[in-house]
This record gives structure tokens, C-alpha cells and sequence, in this order.
């Protein structure tokens, strides 16, 4: 092993590890603002097939408190019971309100379009939009109100609760991608499509904005809203942010393997898999994330086994710079689990991690490729 691949690994590294650190400083917890009015909410849930978890988002978002709100489900075509679920708490609690989606027109996604007609009834001037599987918090949307301020579109990232292997390796990379690569100071001072960034488990717009840059509709046929939506307003002029909301919310995204790597799948060719990016991003990924344990351990077994003819001052070198790309790389992953609480296990097996995350963004492209259809929620997109 060369000192050379040692040194060209140590910037690869370093990059998502110091923006990483910089951007903690950035990435604000929504605070309390004693003493504001703030407009009137429409918590919108998006619902296909949720009966299992459904009651349970709706009681948690009911305990919202401080400020004015309706909670409209909009049941997009479920078979399991979704609505009759609904409409039984809807007797109990008049802020409740089920609508039924029409049938899906050609060319749209489903959550996208299910999302439009939510924001069609909607009546509040203020439009949040969040998942099924979410559990809000009884501030979290009167803290987000107030971070939407100047805002036109802000995001918050819930809790990711993670159970099974693939949850806790693959789920906390999201922190990990998000912070190690989007430069948040920079987002904020400009209204740049390409720095937009959302999480569509929960987001908040001002509707006459959502409106004017035509909202779901202009992003009809995209399965990665989180990614879409804020480059959407941000196109049309309008100011977008995220937020931490890990104490504020919280969400079981999969709950089994399959799921994981189909979720993930689905949108990959829209981030870091795209054709244009999947290639540096991939460089960039191994060298820094998975090229230093592998240098590791063959400079261990060629000591181990006496193959290593290098002078002690080169060893000595090596072996520093090969234990600081290692230092370097595991530092946004204990952060992670001290600041959002992720599993410690997905941090400790962090290059495998990555390695996973390179396999489904490779598997999502060839099948792009390949031309094989994407099926999510049993529908079938191109």
C-alpha cells in the first residue's frame, strides 16, 4: 500500500467531515416565540394503505397546541380500512376531515398527486404537509410555524426510528449526506435551486407561494418531493430552510429489509444516484469513507505476516495518516448518534454503511438503465 493513496484518501474525508461540523452550527432547532400570533395550519396526511399506523399519526397530531389547525387525510384509493379509520376519529374530533383523492390521472406520482388535491382543500393559509408514518410532538407545529418566518417552504427532519439492520446502517446516513454535503450557510443566502433541500416526511409553505410556483403539480412525476419541491420554489424566487426536529418528531420510514432497499431505491436516480453524480459521488464516498479501513487492514496483515520491507519512518507515516483518515471518517457518525440520537451500531459499522448506500444508488441506475419499472405503494411508475 502506498503513502500516496493514504494522502489522496485524507481529502475525501475531511470534506463532508468539516462541513459536517460547520453545519451542526447552522442547522437550528425551531424555537418558541412568546406572544406571536400565529396563522391558522392544515396538518395534510397523504394516506395509501396506512390502517396500521394511521390512528396513531392522527392522536399525536390532535395534541398539537398554541395555535389554529385542521388535519385533513386525503385517502388515495387505500383497500385496507385507511378511511373507515379516519372517519371514526373524525366523529370524536371535529379538526379531523377525511377526503378521498380521484383516480390517479396519467403522469402523475401518487403521493405528489394526493398531496395537490390536499392543498386544494386545504383551508389555512399555512400548508403542512406531513407523513403517515410521522408522529408530531404537541409544539412541533407551532415551533415550525415560527421558524417558517420569512420563509416561503421549510423542512424539518423527524427522529428516524430504525429496528431492523438495514434501518440502522442505511437510515442515519441521511444526517450524514445532508450535512456532509449541503453547504446550509450558503442555502440560506440565496434562493440557488440547486442548494434547495427538504425531507418529505414533514414540510411547511405558505399556500398563496405554494400556489404561485404551482406546488405538486409542478413536480408531478418525481418520487423525491424532499428534493424537488424546495428547488421548486426556489426557481420561482422564493426562500426555502430545514430544521432539526429530532425532539419535535419522529418516524418508522420501513419497518423490514425489502422495504428499506426499494424505499431507497426508488428516488435514487434523482440524488446521488444520477447519472452525472453517481460517479464522483461514488469516488469521493470510497476514497474517503471506505478506502482507509481497507488500508488499514492490509497495512495490519503485512505486518502481521512480515511482508512489509518499509523503512520504520514510512511505516510510521503510513500507519498516522491511514488511522487519521479512519479518526476523520467515524467523527460525523459519532456525532450523529450523540446529536440525533441515531443507533450506535450503524456508526460502528459505518464503512459497510456506505458501501450499502453505493449499492442501491448502482442497482436503482442499471435498472434505470434497463429501462425496469419502479413499483412503490403497488403501483407501478416508468
Amino acid at each position: 500500500m502506498s503513502l500516496a493513496l493514504a494522502l489522496l484518501c485524507l481529502p475525501c474525508a475531511l470534506f463532508p467531515t468539516i462541513l459536517f461540523i460547520v453545519n451542526l452550527g447552522y442547522y437550528d432547532k425551531p424555537g418558541r416565540r412568546k406572544g406571536a400570533q400565529s396563522q391558522a395550519v392544515s396538518v395534510l396526511i397523504p394516506a395509501r394503505n396506512e390502517a396500521d399506523g394511521i390512528a396513531a399519526a392522527l392522536q399525536a397530531v390532535v395534541t398539537t397546541r398554541d395555535v389554529e389547525f385542521e388535519v385533513v387525510v386525503m385517502d388515495d384509493g387505500s383497500t385496507d380500512g385507511t378511511d373507515a379509520i379516519v372517519l371514526a376519529l373524525a366523529e370524536t374530533d371535529k379538526r379531523i376531515r377525511l377526503e378521498r383523492a380521484p383516480p390517479l390521472p396519467l403522469g402523475w406520482n401518487g403521493k405528489q398527486h394526493a398531496c395537490w388535491c390536499l392543498a386544494r382543500v386545504a383551508r389555512n393559509p399555512i400548508l403542512c404537509f406531513v407523513d403517515a408514518d410521522v408522529r408530531l410532538q404537541p409544539d412541533c407545529v407551532v415551533r415550525m410555524v415560527n421558524f417558517l418566518d420569512d420563509n416561503s417552504l421549510v423542512s424539518g427532519f423527524p427522529q428516524q426510528i430504525t429496528e431492523t439492520s438495514l434501518e440502522w446502517m442505511l437510515l442515519p446516513l441521511i444526517h450524514f449526506v445532508l450535512l456532509g454535503f449541503l453547504p446550509i450557510s450558503r442555502m440560506r443566502t440565496t434562493t440557488e435551486p440547486g442548494l434547495g433541500a427538504a425531507c418529505g416526511q414533514f414540510i411547511m409553505t405558505r399556500a398563496d407561494h405554494y400556489f404561485a410556483c404551482g406546488g405538486h403539480s409542478g413536480i408531478k412525476l418525481t418520487m423525491h418531493d424532499g428534493l424537488r419541491l424546495p428547488r421548486l420554489f426556489r426557481e420561482a424566487g422564493f426562500k426555502t430552510d430545514i430544521a432539526d426536529i429530532t425532539d419535535l418528531a419522529s418516524c418508522r420510514m420501513y419497518t423490514c429489509a425489502s422495504e428499506v432497499w426499494n424505499g431507497l431505491a426508488k428516488n435514487a436516480v434523482e440524488g446521488l444516484g444520477a447519472p452525472a453524480l453517481i460517479v464522483p459521488v461514488s469516488a469521493l464516498l470510497f476514497l474517503g469513507q471506505i478506502q482507509p479501513f481497507l488500508n488499514f487492514g492490509y497495512l495490519i496483515y503485512q505486518q502481521m505476516n512480515g511482508y512489509s520491507t518499509s523503512n520504520g519512518l514510512y511505516l510510521f507515516t503510513l500507519f498516522t495518516v491511514t488511522t487519521t483518515n479512519i479518526l476523520v471518517a467515524y467523527v460525523p457518525r459519532i456525532l450523529g448518534v450523540i446529536r440525533f440520537r441515531q443507533d450506535w451500531r450503524g456508526a460502528v459499522l459505518h464503512p459497510f454503511s456506505i458501501g450499502l448506500l453505493l449499492a442501491v444508488q448502482w442497482y436503482a441506475l442499471f435498472r434505470k438503465i434497463l429501462g425496469c419499472k419502479t413499483s412503490w405503494r403497488h403501483r407501478a411508475y416508468e
